[in-house]
């Protein structure tokens, strides 16, 4: 899969509340299908779904241990997603430091102002 369509799968995978709570538990340890879906008020079925999206995204795997199928974080693609956000930090972070003098500014632009009134 190329590295577009897995970004776009790792992001469509995390954009629903279930799928990151189920990775969230996932980063404590595995769990079967049943612990997975003990919060949820959905049906096995629906649990499955969720997994099979987690899962063809890689961000999870499901082993076979007798008859336990446990599921475990795959956090390679998260580090994956991880990283192309972080090509946009810099932007992001040069935008809030531009912000914080802009804002510096103003605070002395009316500082200077009252300082001027109290004189008048």
């Amino acid at each position: 899969m190329a590295e577009a369509d897995r970004l776009s799968s790792v992001f469509a995978a995390l954009a629903d509340p279930t799928r990151r709570a189920i990775l969230a538990r996932l980063a404590v340890g595995e769990a079967t299908v049943t612990e997975l879906a003990e919060p949820f008020d959905m049906s096995l079925p629906a649990v499955s779904r969720h997994l099979k999206v987690l899962e063809r995204a890689g961000l999870i795997t499901r082993g076979r241990s007798a008859q336990w199928r446990p599921c475990r974080l795959e956090a390679a693609q998260l580090a994956d997603a991880t990283e192309w956000l972080d090509h946009y930090r810099a932007f992001w972070e040069s935008g809030f430091d531009r912000l914080g003098e802009h804002l510096k500014q103003l605070q002395k632009i009316r500082n200077d102002s009252e300082k001027d009134r109290d004189h008048d």
